[in-house]
């Protein structure tokens, strides 16, 4: 594949030097495209680099790849006012400012970590990086990453500064929520931290400082309790479906003017990229010790076979095909990514 560098403007694209006042490496992704495009309303030239090239000729094109509320306006602006250069490889990624990796943690078929796949990014990357930049890591991080890519760069001799700052926003809405949430900025050196405050304290309300391990366990612990919390309500749906009962009522006067009850969410599938990831990464580092979470897991995942249970018994399903409306992970986004529908 040819690599590209498209400076896009309002109308049509052409060539362009790649030096920006931040790289956002992943930038088409559904973590990068939000932080693009509010670096370029306040005002800074970014550098969307990722190596899919189509979605980088979509944004040129002035289109989002996907659901981003509130993102076409920001995408038509930034392409007016020549923001925006698109490249798809990691040697032309720019030479100075931040470079922000939307990269994250995966885990493998048991459930483990795979930090190969961030030393492959960091190693494609360190060779078109100034000593003296900022690297700042952007999504979930498995506890210590912060510190060993710190440390990995280190062991290479080189001086690069490493912050981690962790997106929390919800597909769909990143661009309403990085504005409105409080961003949680750490770093290796309290220069790193320095600097990561000054590229996000522009576009957020408030930010929040804490040590690297601190994030990285914020963002475990706030998908975590969040899946827990799913696993909860869809546990009373099934106690309440095996007596007969209708937990949608029992939902509704539980939560009728009685604030202490007013979180509890309804039941459905808990899915996505990184609900039942971020759980099983936090369960690997206290050795499969977190009960709650494996429990989370089996009572979630699980939900589909009940589903399926109920139509076998309603129906008979050997010669009929069966339409699912809606096959997102939750509603009015087109995000399909591990999606429990598929299971269907």
């Amino acid at each position: 594949m040819n690599d590209l560098t498209i400076q896009a403007t309002a109308t049509a694209p052409s060539l362009a030097t790649t030096e920006a006042d931040v790289t956002v490496v992943g930038g088409g992704g559904h973590v990068g495209i939000p932080l693009v495009l509010v670096l370029a309303e306040q005002g800074l030239r970014v550098n969307v680099n990722d190596l899919n090239v189509a979605t980088l000729e979509c944004l040129a094109a002035g289109r989002l790849p996907f659901v981003e509320y509130g993102g076409t306006p920001l995408l038509t602006q930034a392409l007016a006012e020549k923001r925006l250069v698109f490249t798809s490889s990691p040697h032309q990624i720019s030479s100075k400012g931040p470079v922000v990796v939307t990269i994250g943690t995966p885990i493998d078929e048991f459930f483990n970590p795979v930090r190969q796949v961030m030393q492959d990014c960091i190693d494609s990357l360190l060779p078109y990086m100034a000593d003296g930049q900022l690297l700042v890591l952007r999504s979930t991080m498995y506890p210590g990453t912060t510190a060993w890519v710190d440390s990995y760069l280190k062991r290479h001799g080189r001086n690069i500064k490493v912050a981690f700052c962790p997106e929390r926003i919800v597909q769909g809405y990143g661009i309403s929520e990085l504005k409105e949430m409080p961003q949680i900025i750490s770093g290796t050196s309290a220069q790193a931290a320095e600097e990561a405050a000054a590229l996000f304290g522009p576009l957020v309300k408030e930010i929040v400082v804490v040590t690297p391990m601190e994030a990285e366990f914020a963002k475990l612990f706030s998908n975590a309790y969040r899946y827990i919390e799913f696993a909860t309500t869809n546990q009373f749906y099934l106690i309440a479906k095996s007596a007969g009962v209708n937990y949608q009522n029992i939902l509704r006067a539980m939560k009728h003017n009685y604030p202490r009850a007013k979180n509890i969410p309804r039941p459905g599938y808990a899915a996505g990229p990184c609900l039942v990831k971020d759980t099983m990464q936090l369960s690997a580092f206290a050795r499969n010790q977190f009960g709650l979470g494996h429990a989370a897991m089996t009572v979630n995942e699980g939900l589909v076979m009940h589903m399926i249970d109920d139509l076998r018994q309603k129906h008979d399903l050997t010669n009929m095909t069966v339409g699912l409306l809606g096959m997102a992970f939750k509603a009015e986004i087109d995000d399909t990514r591990a999606s429990l529908s598929w299971r269907f």
